[in-house]
């Protein structure tokens, strides 16, 4: 009996994402398990119940988890939805464990299996299955439209019978996928465009897409291709010669994120004060908190003349797209652990085990389960 795999319609405010396309469901099927997807499920994604062809449409939640295997989200699954799942089954999805302690404690009381694929370890061979990268290229994407469509200067340079107008100068502090994304796509808008990362290896990576390194002399590789904390001596200088370039710039976009922790605050008060007229920032890092300090995650501000853009969710915005790319991140993680139509994950696989958050009655996730259940047990 082949197992059933559902994806129901995300209910978190503001979602537009669907964890599986019809591409994804339809290789999915071929591999013999019994797709279930809700009615409706894919509409805010502009993908219509009728694209998943010979896939079963299911009218609500409580009866698609009902005998559901293996469950696709986008969100993490609310305490309600936990609820409506049977107990023992497998759930895939970005759980953000720090944030949902009392999902992640109802997950584990039921012995739900979840994995949370923002855990995936960063190795070559997780590349295709990295949901972080893949909606982070979105977020880059669109922070660029963005910063043009709120700067009052025309991002490229343009010769008229009025004169010739001068290139807006964008600034993008952060170089991980969101930033080189963002830095892409400022320079076929036709701006100059600066980058910096505290990580000098990206020097190489930002000239490459035609923007400046700023080079400040701060250096912080970390593990896992992330930077690492900086001390106070290198934080002062970097922001020495950051400050400079911030208030130089027409349009700013911040993107130093880090997972489960608050958003470093690159952006002062006092250097807001000091930027050109009209100029624009957008803070990709809102769900931290945000890089400014003048940053309202969810909102514009504007303080002065300069106006701060703090948006939430930012994939979601290009939903189409991003549910695709998302949809084949699940499917490469999921498909080695399907065995004809079974589910038969191999724990000793490090993908596996490092992205598995509870299982069997048990928090596998250390920094989870000493967050929920302290250092002792």
């Amino acid at each position: 009996m082949s197992i059933k795999v559902a994806v129901p319609k995300e209910v978190s405010a503001g979602e537009r994402r669907i964890a599986v396309d019809p591409l994804v469901a339809g290789k999915l099927t071929k591999l013999g398990v019994e797709m279930l997807v809700q009615k409706g499920a894919g509409d805010a994604a502009l993908i219509p119940d009728a694209d998943f062809q010979d896939i079963k449409i299911v009218a609500g939640a409580k009866t698609l988890y009902k005998g559901a295997n293996v469950i696709l989200k986008v969100q993490p699954p609310t305490l309600k939805e936990i609820e409506q799942m049977d107990d023992g089954c497998v759930i895939i999805g970005m759980m953000m464990p720090h944030l949902h302690t009392d999902e992640v404690a109802k997950m584990r009381d039921k012995k739900i299996t979840s994995f949370a694929m923002e855990l995936i370890p960063r190795i070559s061979r997780a590349q295709s299955m990295d949901v972080l990268s893949s909606q982070a290229a979105v977020g880059g994407y669109k922070a660029a439209i963005m910063a043009a469509d709120l700067c009052p200067r025309f991002f490229p340079m343009l010769t008229t019978a009025a004169g010739t107008i001068r290139p807006s100068k964008v600034l993008v502090i952060g170089a991980g996928v969101a930033g080189l994304q963002a830095i892409a796509t400022a320079r076929r808008l036709g701006a100059i465009v600066e980058a910096y990362d505290v990580r000098s290896a990206t020097k190489e990576q930002i000239e490459s897409l035609g923007a400046k390194f700023v080079e400040t002399g701060v250096k912080a590789e970390g593990e896992g291709g992330y930077a690492r904390e900086l001390t106070d001596e290198e934080k002062q200088q970097q922001q020495e010669v950051l400050n400079k370039h911030i208030c130089q710039a027409d349009a700013v976009i911040t993107t130093a994120a880090i997972p489960g922790r608050p958003s470093p605050k690159i952006i002062g008060k006092n250097v807001v004060d000091g930027m050109k007229s009209g100029a624009v920032i957008i803070d990709l890092a809102a769900e931290g908190g945000g890089n400014c300090e003048l940053s309202e995650p969810g909102k514009t501000v504007h303080h002065a003349s300069v106006t701060i853009h703090a948006p939430l969710n930012v994939p979601s915005q290009a939903p189409f797209h991003a549910s695709e790319m998302y949809a084949k991140n699940l499917f490469n993680f999921l498909q080695p652990m399907l065995k004809e139509g079974e589910y038969e994950p191999d724990w000793e696989d490090e993908i596996i085990a490092t992205s598995v958050l509870t299982h069997e009655g048990e928090i596998k996730h250390e920094p989870t389960r000493k967050l929920l259940e302290g250092e002792d047990k």
